[in-house]
């Protein structure tokens, strides 16, 4: 019966998210011909468009890097395997609405494979909490030069001021999670805690791979808003840089709420509410620009679905 409920449950927050995903695109388009959107694109863009997938696969790699040298226990894997699971983790989080995500998926099965699930996701789970405090880093560095040119609702600030505290408060909790008392009734229904406690408080004895994993999520949250910045100039559009990390780091973190899948249908509305309402760039080039985003994205995937069915075929294989 219980499980029942939570599949229930499950299925009514997907069927949510999709409505707003697809009510969301439909909004715009509405409110935008398409053919606008379009007649923004030429083959002048190409030049641009290869930046941003020379830039995607050096996110990739650079979170592979990270995501090994906060692997601090266990025995040595390679780099490329690394790179495989993150590879695939984008397939998930990218292409299918899944009650995981990309980062939950390839932890999984990365700790499963190697009998380290605690490790993989608490290393997985450290990166992301530090790539969140980098983009604030940005955010709050290019502010004061953003306002100095345009008026930001405090309402966005707000968010991200919280959002940031959240991310640091959260971050401080998982390096000190062995210090949280867990009442017994929650140990009774979720054993696993303790390992995952004992996984993450133990990168408090590894402060230079803290250091360097913090360093890697500077450079990823740099090459994040080079590509906001492309696809931009793709469409013809200079965009002042403090005002394109201010916005695209508020894009980024009001996208991330679960309202719809992977944030499809909300960000495009975000982004014309910033650049159109605010700059006064007009609504199909905005869209034209943000749309070009999604081919990195797709670029990224790809490679997930080669690994995963390289994995299907060596399964096979062995069991011939």
């Amino acid at each position: 019966m219980a499980t029942d409920k939570t599949a229930t449950k499950l299925f009514a927050k997907r069927l949510f998210q999709l409505i707003v995903s697809v009510g969301g695109f439909a909004y715009i388009f509405y409110k935008v011909p398409f053919s606008s959107v379009v007649d923004n694109w030429s083959l002048s863009m190409t030049p641009w468009i290869l930046l941003m997938l020379v830039a995607a696969n050096l996110i990739m790699l650079i979170q592979a890097n990270r995501w090994k040298g906060l692997s601090v226990q266990g025995p040595e894997i390679p780099f490329k395997t690394y790179y495989a699971y993150t590879a695939m983790g984008y397939f998930f989080n990218n292409l299918l609405p899944t009650g995981f995500g990309g980062d939950a998926v390839k932890s999984l099965a990365f700790g499963k494979k190697f009998n380290q699930t605690s490790q993989s996701i608490s290393a997985v789970l450290l990166s992301r909490i530090q790539g969140l405090l980098a983009m604030f880093l940005c955010f709050f560095i290019a502010l004061p030069f953003a306002l100095s040119q345009i008026e930001v609702p405090f309402a966005y600030t707000l968010v991200m001021i919280i959002a940031m505290l959240v991310c640091m408060v959260f971050v401080i909790l998982c390096l000190f999670s062995d210090k949280v008392p867990v009442p017994a009734v929650i140990l009774n229904k979720l054993t696993f805690i303790p390992k995952m406690q004992k996984s993450l408080s133990i990168y408090r004895q590894y402060k230079k791979q803290v250091l360097l994993s913090s360093l890697d999520s500077l450079w990823l949250q740099l090459l994040t808003l080079f590509m906001a910045y492309a696809y931009f100039r793709a469409v013809g559009q200079t965009i002042d840089i403090s005002i394109l990390v201010v916005f695209t780091s508020i894009t980024i973190v009001i996208s991330m709420l679960p309202v719809s899948l992977n944030g499809i249908g909300v960000r495009e509305g975000v982004q014309v509410a910033l650049f159109t309402g605010i700059l006064g760039i007009p609504a199909p080039v905005v869209l034209s620009a943000g749309l070009l985003g999604y081919i990195p994205l797709l670029f990224q995937a790809l490679q997930g679905a080669v690994v995963l069915l390289a994995a299907k075929n060596n399964t096979l294989s062995k069991n011939n």
